[in-house]
């Protein structure tokens, strides 16, 4: 039988780095053999031998070339292959000629290439002297040996980053984490300021100089760069005075710093107030975590700020401690942070009274949790079992599922847990949403659940004073059932507080019409029309006091223009 909820009447009442890809410029897919020009000013580029993988350098990149310099009737002019040492230089910073800085960046490690540059893109009407003439199409056999990637990483010349070593993965630390690294810090002259061979601290709040905190950022785990960092990002005017192990960095110093990220703690904010905050200890298996309903098994230590333990279940192959999520058989930090979990994984949560056990005092297995006590966790998710979700059901399943689901949130609503209860009607409705599949008679049942689950999810929302979407979950309503007087009712009273008095009215009526003796609807028509008359008396007053206004400011410009006719006219200063 359906269970419904009455509201009170009228009176009574009163919702991770933009960071853009750094994507390789386009250059042309060739075979071995092919010629084909890059971009529009005649630049021509011949593979000779491919590369491998997908990257290519970018402009900042130190990049290090084998290369042969030709003119068209095979002159040669120069190479580093005769010379024995491979050439490095920085690309897209103007220390080669413009067909370079262009055509390497299409190139990939070990690749071979000919490139057939006009005059413009290299000497162009100068030529140079002894050995290129004016105006010379050069052809140049590059090999592309290797590049150190290097990023001006502020975007204002503040840091430049060069890779070392290559790290792992693609994820980077952000504000909250807690990382470990290895640096040393080196003057321009090559005196050690600084070193450590390990240390820990939380991105935000940097350590040694702001450029650590800035550079851990760009980073993967198992990076090693050199950093080289400008006054603004190391210690600026003042300098560093010498401290401990630390030697003093002059005023306006430069600095070079070599930086390992050695390893990370990934910290995340469970609650959007920040008040559960989860540590990974133990990184965790695959993507699956447990859903709403799902039954997990754990290993849990609980401890008071002061170290003191007060709960302890699953450690010393004791029997693990299972509950089942979104039921409150657990406190609601520990049920929100577990949900977040995979399995395997081993996470410090702290946890503020809000989400532990409040204002008040709380008996638990070891001890004795002390009213507004900060509590912190030490979990590990060893497995759970997922609630069954809806495609993985058949139809008298997901009906007897959303019934289900519909009283679990008939009682947390007349416990006053309006937040929980809505989220039982919502994943009730879930369950039977699509229903083309359904049989005749399951149609019948799933409408009746969908009208029920609606109709006390808006009762919900209009408690938490949601009007908005208790109007949208009666409307839902009214489109299966378009003679719903609790529907209509409903949401007169969403529109009611929402301030559209006019729809309100309509809606009433309609339910009026429809069952005349409502009691409910009776009374909520008493005082919309209560609400109508004081909004109508307020108007009334609103415009009688601009009127007034209008009349007093026409009365005065009036005086003003009789006072200016009566005035007389001025004396001719002539005889």
């Amino acid at each position: 039988m359906e269970e419904d909820f009455e509201l009170p009447t009228g009176d009574e009442m009163m919702m991770n780095n933009g960071d853009q890809l750094d994507l390789p410029d386009e250059g042309p897919m060739l075979k071995v053999g092919e010629e084909k020009e890059i971009g529009n000013q005649g630049l021509k580029k011949k593979l000779l031998k491919e590369g491998e993988g997908w990257d290519t350098p970018d402009n900042g990149d130190e990049v290090e070339v084998h290369y042969t310099g030709t003119l068209l009737d095979g002159t040669q002019f120069d190479s580093s292959r005769d010379r024995g040492t491979p050439f490095k230089f920085t690309l897209g910073q103007g220390q080669v000629i413009k067909g370079w800085d262009l055509g390497i960046k299409t190139m990939k490690k070990g690749e071979n290439a000919l490139f057939t540059i006009p005059a413009d893109l290299a000497y162009g009407s100068s030529g140079s002297a002894p050995t290129i003439p004016p105006n010379a199409t050069l052809q140049f056999d590059v090999e592309l040996l290797s590049w150190s990637s290097i990023k001006d990483i502020c975007k204002d010349g503040g840091i430049f980053k060069k890779i070392l070593v290559e790290g792992e993965k693609w994820e980077n630390p952000k504000d909250l984490d807690e990382v470990i690294v290895r640096y040393e810090a080196q003057l321009e002259d090559g005196s050690v300021v600084a070193r450590s061979d390990g240390v820990e601290f939380t991105v935000k709040d940097g350590h040694f100089c702001p450029a650590l905190a800035r550079a851990v950022k760009t980073m993967k785990k198992g990076e090693k760069v050199l950093l080289t960092v400008k006054p603004q990002y190391g210690f600026g005017e003042k300098g560093k005075p010498a401290s401990g192990d630390e030697s003093a960095v002059p005023p306006n110093a430069n600095i070079q710093i070599t930086l390992e990220l050695v390893d990370w703690k990934t910290v995340t904010e469970v609650t959007d107030d920040k008040k559960v905050i989860k540590k990974i200890l133990k990184e965790g298996d695959g993507y699956e975590r447990p859903n709403e309903g799902a039954v997990v098994k754990v290993k849990l230590i609980g401890k008071l700020q002061d170290g003191t333990v007060f709960f302890k279940k699953g450690q010393d192959d004791s029997e693990l401690f299972e509950f089942k999520t979104d039921e409150e058989q657990v406190i609601d930090g520990l049920d929100r942070a577990v949900s977040t979990m995979k399995k395997g994984e081993l996470a410090l949560l702290t946890i503020a009274p809000e989400y532990a056990f409040g204002s008040s005092e709380s008996q638990q297995e070891l001890a004795v949790v002390p009213p507004n006590s900060t509590v912190c966790y030490e979990i590990e998710l060893v497995s759970f079992d997922k609630e069954k979700e809806s495609w993985d059901m058949n139809t008298d399943e997901k009906i007897e599922a959303a019934g289900k689901k519909k009283e679990e949130g008939n009682v947390l609503f007349k416990a006053g847990k309006y937040v929980k209860a809505s989220k039982r009607y919502e994943k009730a409705v879930k369950f039977i949403e699509y229903d083309s599949s359904f049989r005749e008679e399951e149609k019948k049942q799933a409408k009746a659940l969908k009208v029920a689950c609606n109709l006390n999810n808006a009762a919900c929302k209009l408690k938490l004073k949601d009007y908005k979407q208790a109007e949208k979950l009666c409307t839902k309503v009214l489109e299966l059932e378009s003679r719903n007087v609790k529907a209509l009712y409903r949401r007169a009273q969403a529109y009611i507080q929402l301030a559209d008095l006019d729809l309100a009215e309509f809606d009433i009526k309609k339910a009026l019409e429809i069952d005349p003796d409502n009691r409910d609807v009776k009374l909520e028509h008493k005082a919309l029309k209560e609400k109508m008359k004081e909004y109508n008396k307020k108007e009334a007053k609103f415009y009688g006091n601009m009127f007034a206004k209008m009349s007093k400011l026409g009365s005065l410009e009036s005086n003003k223009a009789e006072a200016k006719e009566a005035e007389p006219m001025s004396v001719d200063s002539e005889a």
